[in-house]
């Protein structure tokens, strides 16, 4: 059994608006020793996601201060006394934020992952991991996306955005358009992911500049910002539209909560369906996901987009920038030793 020192990132105060790196301690611990039915794992890759946020508020289901916080996390195993996993095994599970964690198959989303040959790492944390099957949920559960139907996604350079843009296309989208929070990152869903059409919402009423984008309207849209991107996509929606509402990063960071769409009642005019998306209500389609996913993921048509931070002590920073936009596709951080 390694002795190495095992290393955690733990919340020490409830954040006032965005959070901040001294909000956060790095602290040691011994490497555990696997119990019964537990393995040992040593994280490779970490997610950091927009959903951590709330979850640093406290309250029900809320973190605690002082301990290790919890994310998803791929790793492999050093050690078990599970006859489920076997030492040398890759292995998803939620008790990231932290080089070393005891899991247990079926506890808490931990699975041995079937290391799909030819598909990067990466992917397991973004379009094959939680980002990516709430996109695959958003766009053939909740909005029912059908071959040559329009899309709008906002914050389409994020980890949801860019799995929706390159999930949309495989089930048949006609054009795809998204909005994100640079000229960069604008160039990047154009040029690099094959937008149809892409916008910086700093540049104008998100309204105007969507109608611009889709002047015959849209069918669907994926909901990550909220507020005026909501408005707009109302007015651009065609009858019969659907709203998959994921997130509202524009709330996140004690911000008010913005009124009502002014349009709202647009809803009932033009018979739309809104509904939220929460990804733990999707797990069983993790095995569909992967059948769609893994095979273009292989040939190279789709990637994993990622901002990949190195190193564990590069946690924190690494889940400020993403706070602050500063990524395209999923933030993670590589565990190095």
């Amino acid at each position: 059994m390694t002795t190495k020192t095992a290393l955690a990132v733990h919340q020490t105060a409830r954040p006032t608006g965005f959070p901040a790196a001294t909000d956060f301690a790095y602290a040691a611990y011994p490497v555990p020793e696997p119990a019964p039915g537990t393995a040992l794992v040593e994280n490779l890759l970490l997610s950091v996601d927009p959903y951590h946020r709330g979850l640093m508020d406290g309250g029900e289901g809320g973190f605690a201060l002082g301990v290790p916080l919890e994310g998803r996390s791929v790793g492999r195993v050093l050690a078990s006394r599970d006859p489920g996993l076997a030492e040398g095994d890759l292995v998803f599970h939620r008790a990231g934020w932290r080089t070393h964690a005891l899991v247990a198959p079926g506890v808490d989303g931990a699975r041995r992952l079937p290391g799909h040959a030819g598909v990067p790492l990466e992917a397991y944390l973004s379009i094959l991991g939680g980002t990516g099957l709430t996109a695959y949920a958003a766009l053939t559960r909740t909005a029912a996306l059908r071959p040559g139907e329009d899309l709008y996604v906002s914050a389409a350079a994020g980890g949801v955005g860019t799995a929706t843009g390159h999930i949309a296309r495989l089930l048949g989208a006609r054009r795809v358009i998204g909005s994100a929070g640079s000229a960069a990152k604008v160039r990047h869903l154009t040029d690099r992911l094959g937008f149809d059409a892409a916008f910086d919402h700093h540049d104008g009423p998100v309204a105007e500049q969507l109608a611009k984008a889709a002047p015959d309207g849209i069918d669907v849209y994926v909901d990550n910002v909220g507020g005026e991107h909501l408005e707009g996509a109302i007015a651009s929606l065609r009858e019969f539209g659907r709203i998959a509402w994921v997130g509202a990063i524009s709330m996140y960071n004690g911000d008010r909560a913005p009124a009502a769409p002014h349009n709202l009642f647009e809803v009932v005019h033009k018979s739309l369906r809104m509904e939220g998306v929460l990804v733990r209500h999707h797990t069983n389609l993790q095995e569909e996901l992967e059948d769609l996913l893994v095979p273009p993921l292989r040939s190279g048509r789709v990637s994993a987009d990622t901002t990949v931070f190195e190193g564990f002590d590069r946690t924190v920073e690494a889940f400020l920038g993403m706070l602050h936009g500063q990524n395209t596709g999923k933030t993670l951080v590589r565990v190095t030793g």
